[in-house]
C-alpha cells in the first residue's frame, strides 16, 4: 500500500505547497506504471503551470522522469562524449554538420534526436531524405557506431525517460506545454539520461522559436544548465537569434544539401558562425579547448567522419537528393537593405509546402521547403528572385504564400538580434 495519494499531491501543488522528493517521485513512478490516471496528472500539471517548482522539486521532478527508465553509460567508449540540444527553430541544421564536425575532432556525439511538428523542423525528417539512411538503430548498433565513428543521430528508444513521453502526449492535450519547469524537465531528463560528459543547449529566441523574447529564453537556459549540472553533465547554454532563419532554407532535403556545403567549407556565414561556436562549446566541455573544429572543417575530415556517419546507418552519402516537381519565385518587394525575414512565417510557408507535419504521423516531403537567396543585413533590388518555394504538389503554394504575408521587410526599423544574444553557464 502506498503512503501517498494523488488528491493530496494535487492539492498541495494547488495552494502553493511545496511538494517532498517522496511525494515527487512517487507520483512519477505510479503515473508512468498506469496507477495514476491522466485526468489527475492533468490537474497535477496544470497546478505546476499556474504555481511553477523550486529548485528542488525541479531537480527531484526530473531525477524522477530519468529514473522511469536507462541512464545510458557510456564510460567504456574510450574517448570523451559531448551532447548538443536545440530548442528548435527555422532552418536550424546545425545537428548535421556538428555531430560529424565533433567527432572529426576526438570527441564522441552521441545525438538522439526527433522528428517535426509545427513550423519547426525534425533532424530525423532531414537525414531521412538522404536514400537509405534509417533513423532506428539497436542499442549495439548504436554504441558501435560512436566506437567506431564517433557520431550518430538516431532516434531515442523507448528506454529513455519513458515518463516524459507519457507526459508530453498529455501536455499536448491539456493547454499546459508552455510551461519553464515542464519544458526544462522535459529535455533534460533526455539529454542527462543520454549518458554524455558535457551537454551545449541552444536556447532559441525570436519569432521563430519556442520562447518569443530573450528574457524567458534565458531563464530556460539558466533552469536546464542548473538541472544538468545538479546531474554531474557539464552544461553549457548558447541563446541565439530565430528573429530571422538560419542558413538559406528551410525544409528536409534542402537543409542537407547546406549542411553538405558547411561540412566542404563554405556555406552561410551565420549557420558556419554558430556550427563552429556550438563545436567549441562541445570541445570545451568534454575537456578539448584548445582543438580548433575550423581546422577540421578546412581540411575535410568534418566531411569523411559525415560520410562514415550516414553509411553507418545505411545512407548513401553520394547519392543525388529527392528535387522538387514544381518551384515558385517570390521577388523582393523594393531595393535596400532586407531588414526582416521572418522565421516564423517561413517556418509556416515549409510547412504548408509539405516539409513539416500537423500531427506525430504525418508523413512529410522530402522535396518541398524554401530557400531565400539573400539574408538580413544584406542589399536587394526590386523583381530580384529573393524566396524559392518547392514542393510535390502545386495546390500547396496558395497557402505558403498566404503564411509569407508581411514576411519581408525592406529598409523598415526593424531591430535586429545578435546570431549570439548570451552565453549561460552555472
Amino acid at each position: 500500500m502506498s503512503t501517498h495519494d494523488a488528491i493530496d499531491v494535487i492539492r498541495a501543488k494547488r495552494d502553493g505547497v511545496e511538494l517532498s522528493g517522496d511525494q515527487i517521485r512517487w507520483v512519477i513512478g505510479a503515473y508512468t506504471a498506469g496507477q495514476v490516471p491522466d485526468e489527475q496528472m492533468s490537474a497535477l500539471l496544470m497546478s505546476v503551470f499556474f504555481r511553477g517548482m523550486t529548485p528542488a522539486e525541479l531537480a527531484a521532478w526530473t531525477q524522477a522522469m530519468i529514473d522511469s527508465g536507462v541512464r545510458k553509460d557510456l564510460s567504456g567508449l574510450g574517448r570523451p562524449t559531448a551532447d548538443k540540444h536545440s530548442t528548435g527553430g527555422v532552418g536550424d541544421k546545425t545537428t548535421l554538420p556538428l555531430a560529424p564536425l565533433v567527432a572529426a575532432c576526438g570527441v564522441a556525439v552521441p545525438q538522439l534526436s526527433g522528428r517535426g511538428l509545427g513550423h519547426t523542423g525534425g533532424t530525423l525528417d532531414k537525414l531521412e531524405a538522404i536514400p537509405g539512411w534509417r533513423a532506428a538503430l539497436t542499442e549495439d548498433e548504436y554504441l558501435a557506431q560512436l566506437r567506431d565513428v564517433g557520431a550518430v543521430v538516431c532516434a531515442a528508444g523507448n528506454d529513455l525517460a519513458p515518463a516524459d513521453k507519457l507526459l508530453y502526449a498529455l501536455r499536448d492535450v491539456t493547454g499546459t506545454v508552455e510551461s519553464i519547469p515542464l519544458i526544462a524537465s522535459s529535455i533534460m531528463s533526455k539529454k542527462i539520461a543520454e549518458g554524455a560528459d558535457a551537454l551545449v543547449l541552444d536556447v532559441k529566441t525570436g519569432s521563430g522559436a519556442f520562447m518569443k523574447d530573450v528574457e524567458s529564453s534565458r531563464e530556460l537556459a539558466r533552469t536546464m544548465v542548473g538541472l544538468g549540472e545538479a546531474a554531474g553533465v557539464r552544461t553549457v547554454a548558447l541563446v541565439t537569434a530565430m528573429d530571422r532563419p538560419l542558413g538559406r532554407s528551410a525544409g528536409n532535403a534542402v537543409e542537407v544539401a547546406e549542411s553538405l556545403e558547411v561540412l566542404a567549407g563554405g556555406g552561410p556565414a551565420d549557420l558556419v558562425e554558430l556550427t563552429l561556436a556550438l563545436a567549441r562549446e562541445m570541445l570545451a566541455g568534454a575537456g578539448r579547448p584548445d582543438v580548433d573544429p575550423a581546422a577540421a572543417l578546412a581540411d575535410g575530415r568534418a566531411m569523411d567522419s559525415w560520410k562514415a556517419m550516414i553509411r553507418a546507418q545505411g545512407g548513401d552519402p553520394d547519392a543525388p537528393l529527392p528535387q522538387p516537381t514544381e518551384r515558385h519565385v517570390v521577388t523582393a518587394p523594393a531595393t535596400g537593405t532586407l531588414t526582416r525575414l521572418d522565421a516564423y512565417a517561413l517556418g509556416v510557408a515549409a510547412w504548408r509546402l509539405g516539409a513539416g507535419r500537423a500531427r506525430k504521423e504525418d508523413p512529410v516531403s522530402a522535396a518541398a521547403g524554401v530557400v531565400w537567396h539573400a539574408s538580413v543585413g544584406e542589399q536587394v533590388t526590386a523583381g530580384q528572385p529573393l524566396l524559392e518555394l518547392q514542393t510535390d504538389d502545386a495546390s500547396r503554394i496558395e497557402r505558403a504564400l498566404a503564411a509569407l504575408d508581411g514576411a519581408v521587410g525592406v529598409d523598415t526599423e526593424d531591430t535586429v538580434l545578435p546570431l549570439v544574444v548570451d552565453r549561460i553557464t552555472s
